[in-house]
């Protein structure tokens, strides 16, 4: 996070500043003090960028923080994800949140779908929230920083190399600028973690490290009759690569995240392996169900890192640091010496939500005309890892941070349009190609 802020600008002021900022004139002085907002001072105006499970989930989050917040503007591929994603914020906003009409502006023209409903939406907005399936994100987060939004985005943050890359990029824009940049990986947002983390000098030097993200699965969507090639990937997104990620990505970056900002940095080669050992059907897409892999840290540091989804499996969520005085476990927030007595413990209970700190927060400093949160670098990076991982399993090769990050490796499609041709198509008989260790080069 970067603490910089600019607290002696009104919110309106603020946001208008970085707005001619972002038009160039970031060595000029400003020019104008004319209102940036069409509405009244204290209302935060937001456009929500895929309406599915977890859009409609942020933008429920903001509605519910302490600021003026109001939806004006909602986009996504599917006309049926926005008008349920409406619904349900009507129906939330009616259970307890405020009154829908001062909370919820969206009439039918200001509700976009398509592919290019993110640059119809955007525009509209003081504040985007970008959920759509990950692939999306590097473009979608360059058009909101080019139109000076400040900007909640969900991890991870690109599925390949070169939106890595993307992202990066936009990230310094967005900090020349001084638009908050949020990015979903919300133990950052967690009390428990923020005090580990303060107090990770108490096990020494971390020499190495554990994370899990295993469990059953998660849902499955089959192909439906009529629907294009494109369609079907984006209704069933999670199994494919260029929208997903697979889930050492989506899922999993979660924890290795979590080493990543103990350890301060990110490593610098992976090895590994994976497979598809039980979800290996055709609506399971190109994606492996297991992913084990081998991080190396500059410092001889390594963390072993599991993903699994296999149902009847043991299920497990967490993070372990091993330092040279002692251990971190992250999942019961306790910290621990060597011959295992406890040094510290902190009590979750009655813990707030991080989901709904991360937007607490977020909604607070814009209101106060505060630069405070530049996610974006370290969220690109630890999307970088996982992405690192995922390669080092495909492949069964040693890969190294600086060649993969610097490969140009793009997955996406030539074209966004339901009847173009996706990235990766099946064979006769409705299978997708699989990645096969020791087969599957990089480089």
């Amino acid at each position: 996070m970067n603490n910089d802020s600019c607290n002696k600008n009104t919110r309106r002021e603020f946001v208008k500043d970085t707005s001619m900022i972002a038009g160039g004139l970031l060595a000029m002085p400003l020019l104008s003090k004319a209102n940036f907002f069409s509405g009244a001072d204290d209302v935060i105006k937001v456009a929500v960028v895929g309406c599915g499970g977890r859009g409609t989930g942020a933008a429920i989050q903001a509605l519910s923080s302490k600021q003026n917040v109001k939806i004006v503007a909602m986009a996504d591929a599917f006309k049926d994800n926005v008008d349920n994603c409406y619904k349900a914020l009507v129906d939330e906003i009616n259970n307890g949140i405020g009154e829908v009409n001062k909370r919820l502006d969206v009439p039918e023209e200001r509700r976009f779908f398509g592919f290019d409903a993110y640059q119809k939406a955007i525009p509209l907005a003081d504040v985007v929230i970008l959920a759509t399936p990950p692939g999306f994100r590097p473009i979608h987060f360059e058009e909101a920083i080019k139109q000076n939004k400040h900007v909640f985005m969900e991890k991870p943050v690109a599925t390949d190399p070169a939106g890595v890359q993307k992202v990066l990029a936009t990230a310094e824009i967005a900090k020349q600028k001084k638009l908050n940049v949020v990015v979903g990986l919300q133990r950052h947002y967690q009390n428990s973690y923020r005090e580990l983390y303060k107090r990770k000098d108490m096990i020494g030097d971390i020499v190495s490290a554990q994370a899990w993200w295993d469990n059953d699965g998660v849902w499955v969507r089959p192909r439906k009759a009529g629907q294009t090639e494109m369609e079907y990937q984006m209704r069933n997104w999670y199994y494919f690569n260029w929208l997903c990620g697979d889930h050492i990505t989506e899922q999993h970056i979660h924890n290795i995240d979590v080493i990543n900002w103990f350890k301060g940095g990110y490593p610098v080669k992976a090895q590994g392996f994976g497979g598809r050992q039980v979800r290996k059907g055709k609506d399971h897409g190109e994606i492996f169900d297991h992913h084990f892999v081998e991080f190396h840290y500059a410092d001889g540091s390594i963390l072993n890192s599991q993903c699994r989804h296999i149902p009847g499996t043991m299920s497990k969520v967490d993070e372990l640091l091993v330092g040279t005085k002692g251990k971190i476990f992250c999942g019961s927030a306790n910290i621990v010496d060597h011959k295992g007595k406890s040094i510290y413990h902190f009590d979750t209970k009655g813990e707030p939500n991080p989901y709904q700190t991360e937007h607490d927060e977020l909604f607070a400093a814009i209101a106060k005309g505060e630069y405070k949160f530049a996610d974006a670098e370290n969220g690109a990076k630890s999307t970088m890892t996982s992405i690192l991982g995922r390669m080092a399993t495909y492949s069964g090769q040693v890969i190294e941070w600086d060649k993969a990050i610097n490969s140009g490796i793009d997955i996406h499609p030539k074209v966004y349009d339901f009847n173009a041709e996706a990235p990766v198509l099946p064979d006769a008989n409705g299978n997708y190609p699989i990645a096969v260790p020791g087969v599957t080069k990089y480089f």
